[in-house]
């Protein structure tokens, strides 16, 4: 049996799990593993270091590869290498989230046009398989809702934060020390992670092009133990939630941001690292996957069924064509302020008669009812923790009305606003 040959683009935690499942897989054969230090010691037994390169064009124009795995992140040098190497007639598999968002279109019309393919289930909920299920199982229907974890990251320090009663920073700290949180955690912790995956998820599903850059972003800094212990008073989790919207005009709503979500709801009941994906269409109705979104087995195992689904379709004359990126249309994408939704908002105001007459009397200005009141008992220097949950309204009025309550003299300071999931 002719092994197929496999070239690795990284080593680090994804690719190591790769090799070491794919040792399990005598069809296929590592020919070569492009790392950034060759002497550097590896925790996988018995790895032939004779296969190792500092050069990754290497891999991608080594004529007898034949399926490049690109495990590095980033859009460069991942971009050209992935470019290079569809132009050689390579297929491709990855778990590059950055680069799908960012130089997705022009890899998959490039792919398409030289019969390659490119497969990228890791690169969206780790090992939890979501983009095969919606080109295939899921292929006769029309999903118009996405809701999802999709950073393990962020749903450890909000679950922590809710369970303990302490801070993001405290949490943060201790998220690091557990290797759940990168030193510099900036990507996950203020949404781009989750904003990447969002992106190349909600093209798939909704079926037409979203741009990353009109995706709103907003990550959970701002979000205080005052916070996680109210929205649990009034019967809602925190979640970074990223969130896909198909409206009735066809327009397309896509987000990522902290929200209330009910206890009731699937999504509150996801904690830790775990990530979730929530689909709704028609006919299907509401289908929800959970799993582990990170980790080195994880991925890997999304990567290496990737890696096999290609090894089994080679030979054919239009390869997984299923799987093939046939989105012409770009989405026509909603501004944050022209949505409508639910909100939760904090204040500190004066404890002064009429004051909560008086946050109402701005809200109704701005066309925004208020669904819920909660007033805390009196704190230092007189003052009041009030919260609010709004009806549904219009995130523009939302903002005007917070400008407004700013400027109050009965306000002391807005804490925090943060969308309510209904």
């Amino acid at each position: 049996m002719n092994k197929v040959k496999i070239g690795l683009i990284g080593l680090g935690t994804v690719g190591s799990g790769v090799v070491k499942v794919l040792k399990d897989y005598p069809e296929v054969e590592i020919k070569k593993i492009a790392v950034k230090n060759i002497n550097k010691k590896r925790n996988i037994e018995n790895l032939d270091t004779s296969i190792l390169t500092t050069d990754p064009f290497e891999i991608v124009n080594d004529k007898d590869i034949d399926i490049v795995v690109e495990v590095i992140g980033g859009t460069t040098p991942a971009f050209e290498l992935l470019k290079t190497a569809i132009n050689n007639g390579k297929h491709i598999v990855t778990a590059n989230k950055e680069l799908l968002a960012k130089n997705g279109q022009e890899l998959f019309n490039l792919a398409n046009e030289k019969n390659t393919a490119i497969l990228y289930e890791a690169a969206i909920a780790g090992g939890i398989p979501i983009i095969m299920p919606i080109k295939t199982t899921l292929a006769g229907n029309k999903i118009n809702k996405i809701e999802a974890i999709l950073n393990g990251t962020t749903n450890y320090i909000l679950t922590k934060m809710e369970e303990d009663g302490v801070s993001y920073e405290e949490v943060l700290k201790e998220a690091q020390a557990l290797g759940y949180a990168e030193t510099d955690p900036t990507g996950d912790v203020e949404g781009y992670d989750s904003a990447y995956k969002i992106a190349t998820l909600a093209t798939i599903a909704l079926n037409r092009r979203v741009d990353i850059n009109k995706i709103y972003r907003e990550g959970i800094t701002q979000i205080s133990a005052n916070d996680m212990k109210f929205a649990k008073e009034l019967g809602y989790k925190i979640k970074l939630i990223a969130q896909a919207l198909l409206k009735e005009n066809n327009k397309v709503d896509v987000r990522v941001h902290p929200m209330l979500v009910p206890l009731k709801d699937c999504l509150a009941s996801i904690n830790g690292v775990t990530n979730s994906v929530v689909l709704e269409g028609f006919p299907v109705g509401r289908v929800m996957m959970a799993g582990p979104g990170a980790g080195e087995f994880p991925t890997a195992s999304s990567v290496v069924g990737d890696i096999l689904a290609i090894v089994r379709s080679l030979g054919a004359k239009d390869i997984l064509p299923l799987m093939k990126c046939h989105h012409e249309i770009n989405a026509e994408q909603i501004d944050i302020k022209e949505t409508e939704n639910k909100y939760y908002i904090s204040i500190t105001a004066m404890n002064t008669p009429g004051v909560i007459g008086c946050i109402g009397e701005i809200c109704g200005k701005h066309h925004i009812s208020l669904a819920s009141v909660l007033q805390k008992g009196i704190e230092e220097g007189n003052t009041a923790q009030i919260v609010i949950i709004t009806e549904k309204s219009i995130e523009a009025n939302v903002l005007d009305a917070i400008d407004e309550l700013k400027n109050n003299k009965n306000i002391v300071k807005i804490n925090n606003l943060i969308r309510v999931m209904e």
